[in-house]
């Protein structure tokens, strides 16, 4: 909510993709007609209001249930002081001019929003706990997660070794400037022996309205390049990513891996090698198994794939590491063989078809290259 009429402004509205972590497997909430959860933010510092309304409830004298207590499960998720009527928000919202993000600015870019017809202008800061109201600024941020990230949990705020890092849009209103939300990060710092530390992508959500306008990428970037500049950083990964954060993540680093002089077309074409490892560690602060899938990627560009000799050194390329899961099961197999009775050898033969594994290799690598195609796509549209 950035003005009282988006109160009433179905486009102003987005729902969430989940809902098993508040609802339960089921994602129901019992005992109800026309039940709606109504949750509003405003758009700079998330003040919250929250309304239940619905048009009948089963009534427990009646009809001998009980409907599920809405109210408690949302009031479990959202931290206390929001607002339960509509006055009190929209005085709160006429605040919001006072509003400004948290931390230090580390990047400023601009995108063209073809629906507004007008370039819009954003941010990336950097805050942690000492920023003063940023704690309770995350405490309501943090709610996004529990209905967009499947796995969500919240995180332990008074542990020191968590950075957060967040998007903002500026806009005008009367003529000033305010700032609303658009997503954010946590990263969690963790050491490495003997004086290095390994930062690792916790969390990461773009609101939906800000989705699909390249925030993510300009998100991630940011952090890598945050990170880059200190001596101390050994490389950066992430927890559990999701397939959407794979991808991303192959766009940016590929992005800032391709001007390296170990990437060039010539060095590609002579295969993976430490060298790449090295200056990617190094420069970038890129892992191994990361880079990895870079160069992959970068070998694709750099191949023609209508030539056939080029096509099979690619495929052998790309199909050797993939073996590797395939080779350690052949190698299980060889213990079996050394200590397994002849009825039991025979149960896990059957269930290790070699002509399968070559299916579901070669399956592995056509799904690998498409997901490498789109990467280049995006690559030579940014």
């Amino acid at each position: 909510v950035r003005f009282p009429e988006d109160l009433e402004d179905e486009n102003t509205t987005f729902n969430p993709e989940f809902s098993h972590q508040v609802f339960g497997d089921d994602e129901v909430a019992f005992g109800y007609k026309g039940l709606k959860i109504l949750l509003y933010y405003i758009a700079g510092n998330l003040s919250t209001l929250f309304r239940i309304e619905y048009t009948s409830k089963v009534n427990e004298k009646f009809d001998c249930v009980e409907a599920d207590d809405v109210e408690s499960k949302i009031r479990e998720i959202i931290p206390p002081g929001f607002c339960t009527n509509t006055d009190d928000f929209v005085s709160l919202l006429e605040k919001e001019v006072n509003f400004k993000p948290f931390g230090m600015l580390l990047h400023t870019y601009s995108v063209h929003n073809q629906e507004a017809g007008e370039v819009i202008t954003y941010q990336i800061y950097k805050a942690d706990m000492t920023c003063p109201g940023f704690r309770e600024y995350h405490e309501r941020l943090q709610t996004f997660l529990m209905w967009f990230i499947e796995t969500a949990s919240f995180i332990d705020v008074d542990d020191e070794r968590w950075n957060y890092f967040l998007v903002f849009e500026k806009y005008n209103k009367d003529g000033a400037t305010l700032f609303a939300t658009v997503g954010y990060m946590t990263v969690y710092n963790y050491y490495v022996y003997p004086d290095k530390t390994r930062p690792r992508v916790s969390q990461m959500l773009i609101l939906p309205p800000f989705q699909g306008e390249g925030h993510g990428a300009q998100l991630l970037e940011t952090v890598h390049r945050y990170y880059m500049s200190s001596p101390t950083v050994l490389d950066i990964t992430a927890e559990d990513p999701s397939e959407n954060y794979v991808k991303l993540r192959d766009f940016v680093l590929v992005k800032l891996c391709q001007d390296l002089l170990c990437f060039s077309p010539g060095k590609l074409m002579q295969g993976f090698s430490q060298e790449m490892v090295v200056e990617a560690q190094q420069k970038l602060k890129i892992n191994k198994q990361h880079t990895r899938r870079v160069y992959e990627i970068l070998r694709l560009r750099a191949t023609d794939m209508g030539d056939a000799e080029q096509s099979r050194s690619y495929r052998l390329d790309i199909k050797r590491r993939l073996i590797g899961p395939y080779k350690k099961k052949q190698r299980e197999l060889a213990k079996m063989r050394r200590c397994l009775r002849p009825e039991e050898l025979t149960h896990q033969l059957n269930q290790i078809d070699l002509n399968m594994q070559h299916e579901q290799l070669e399956e592995s690598f056509q799904q690998l290259v498409s997901d490498y195609r789109r990467v280049l796509e995006r690559l030579a549209q940014a």
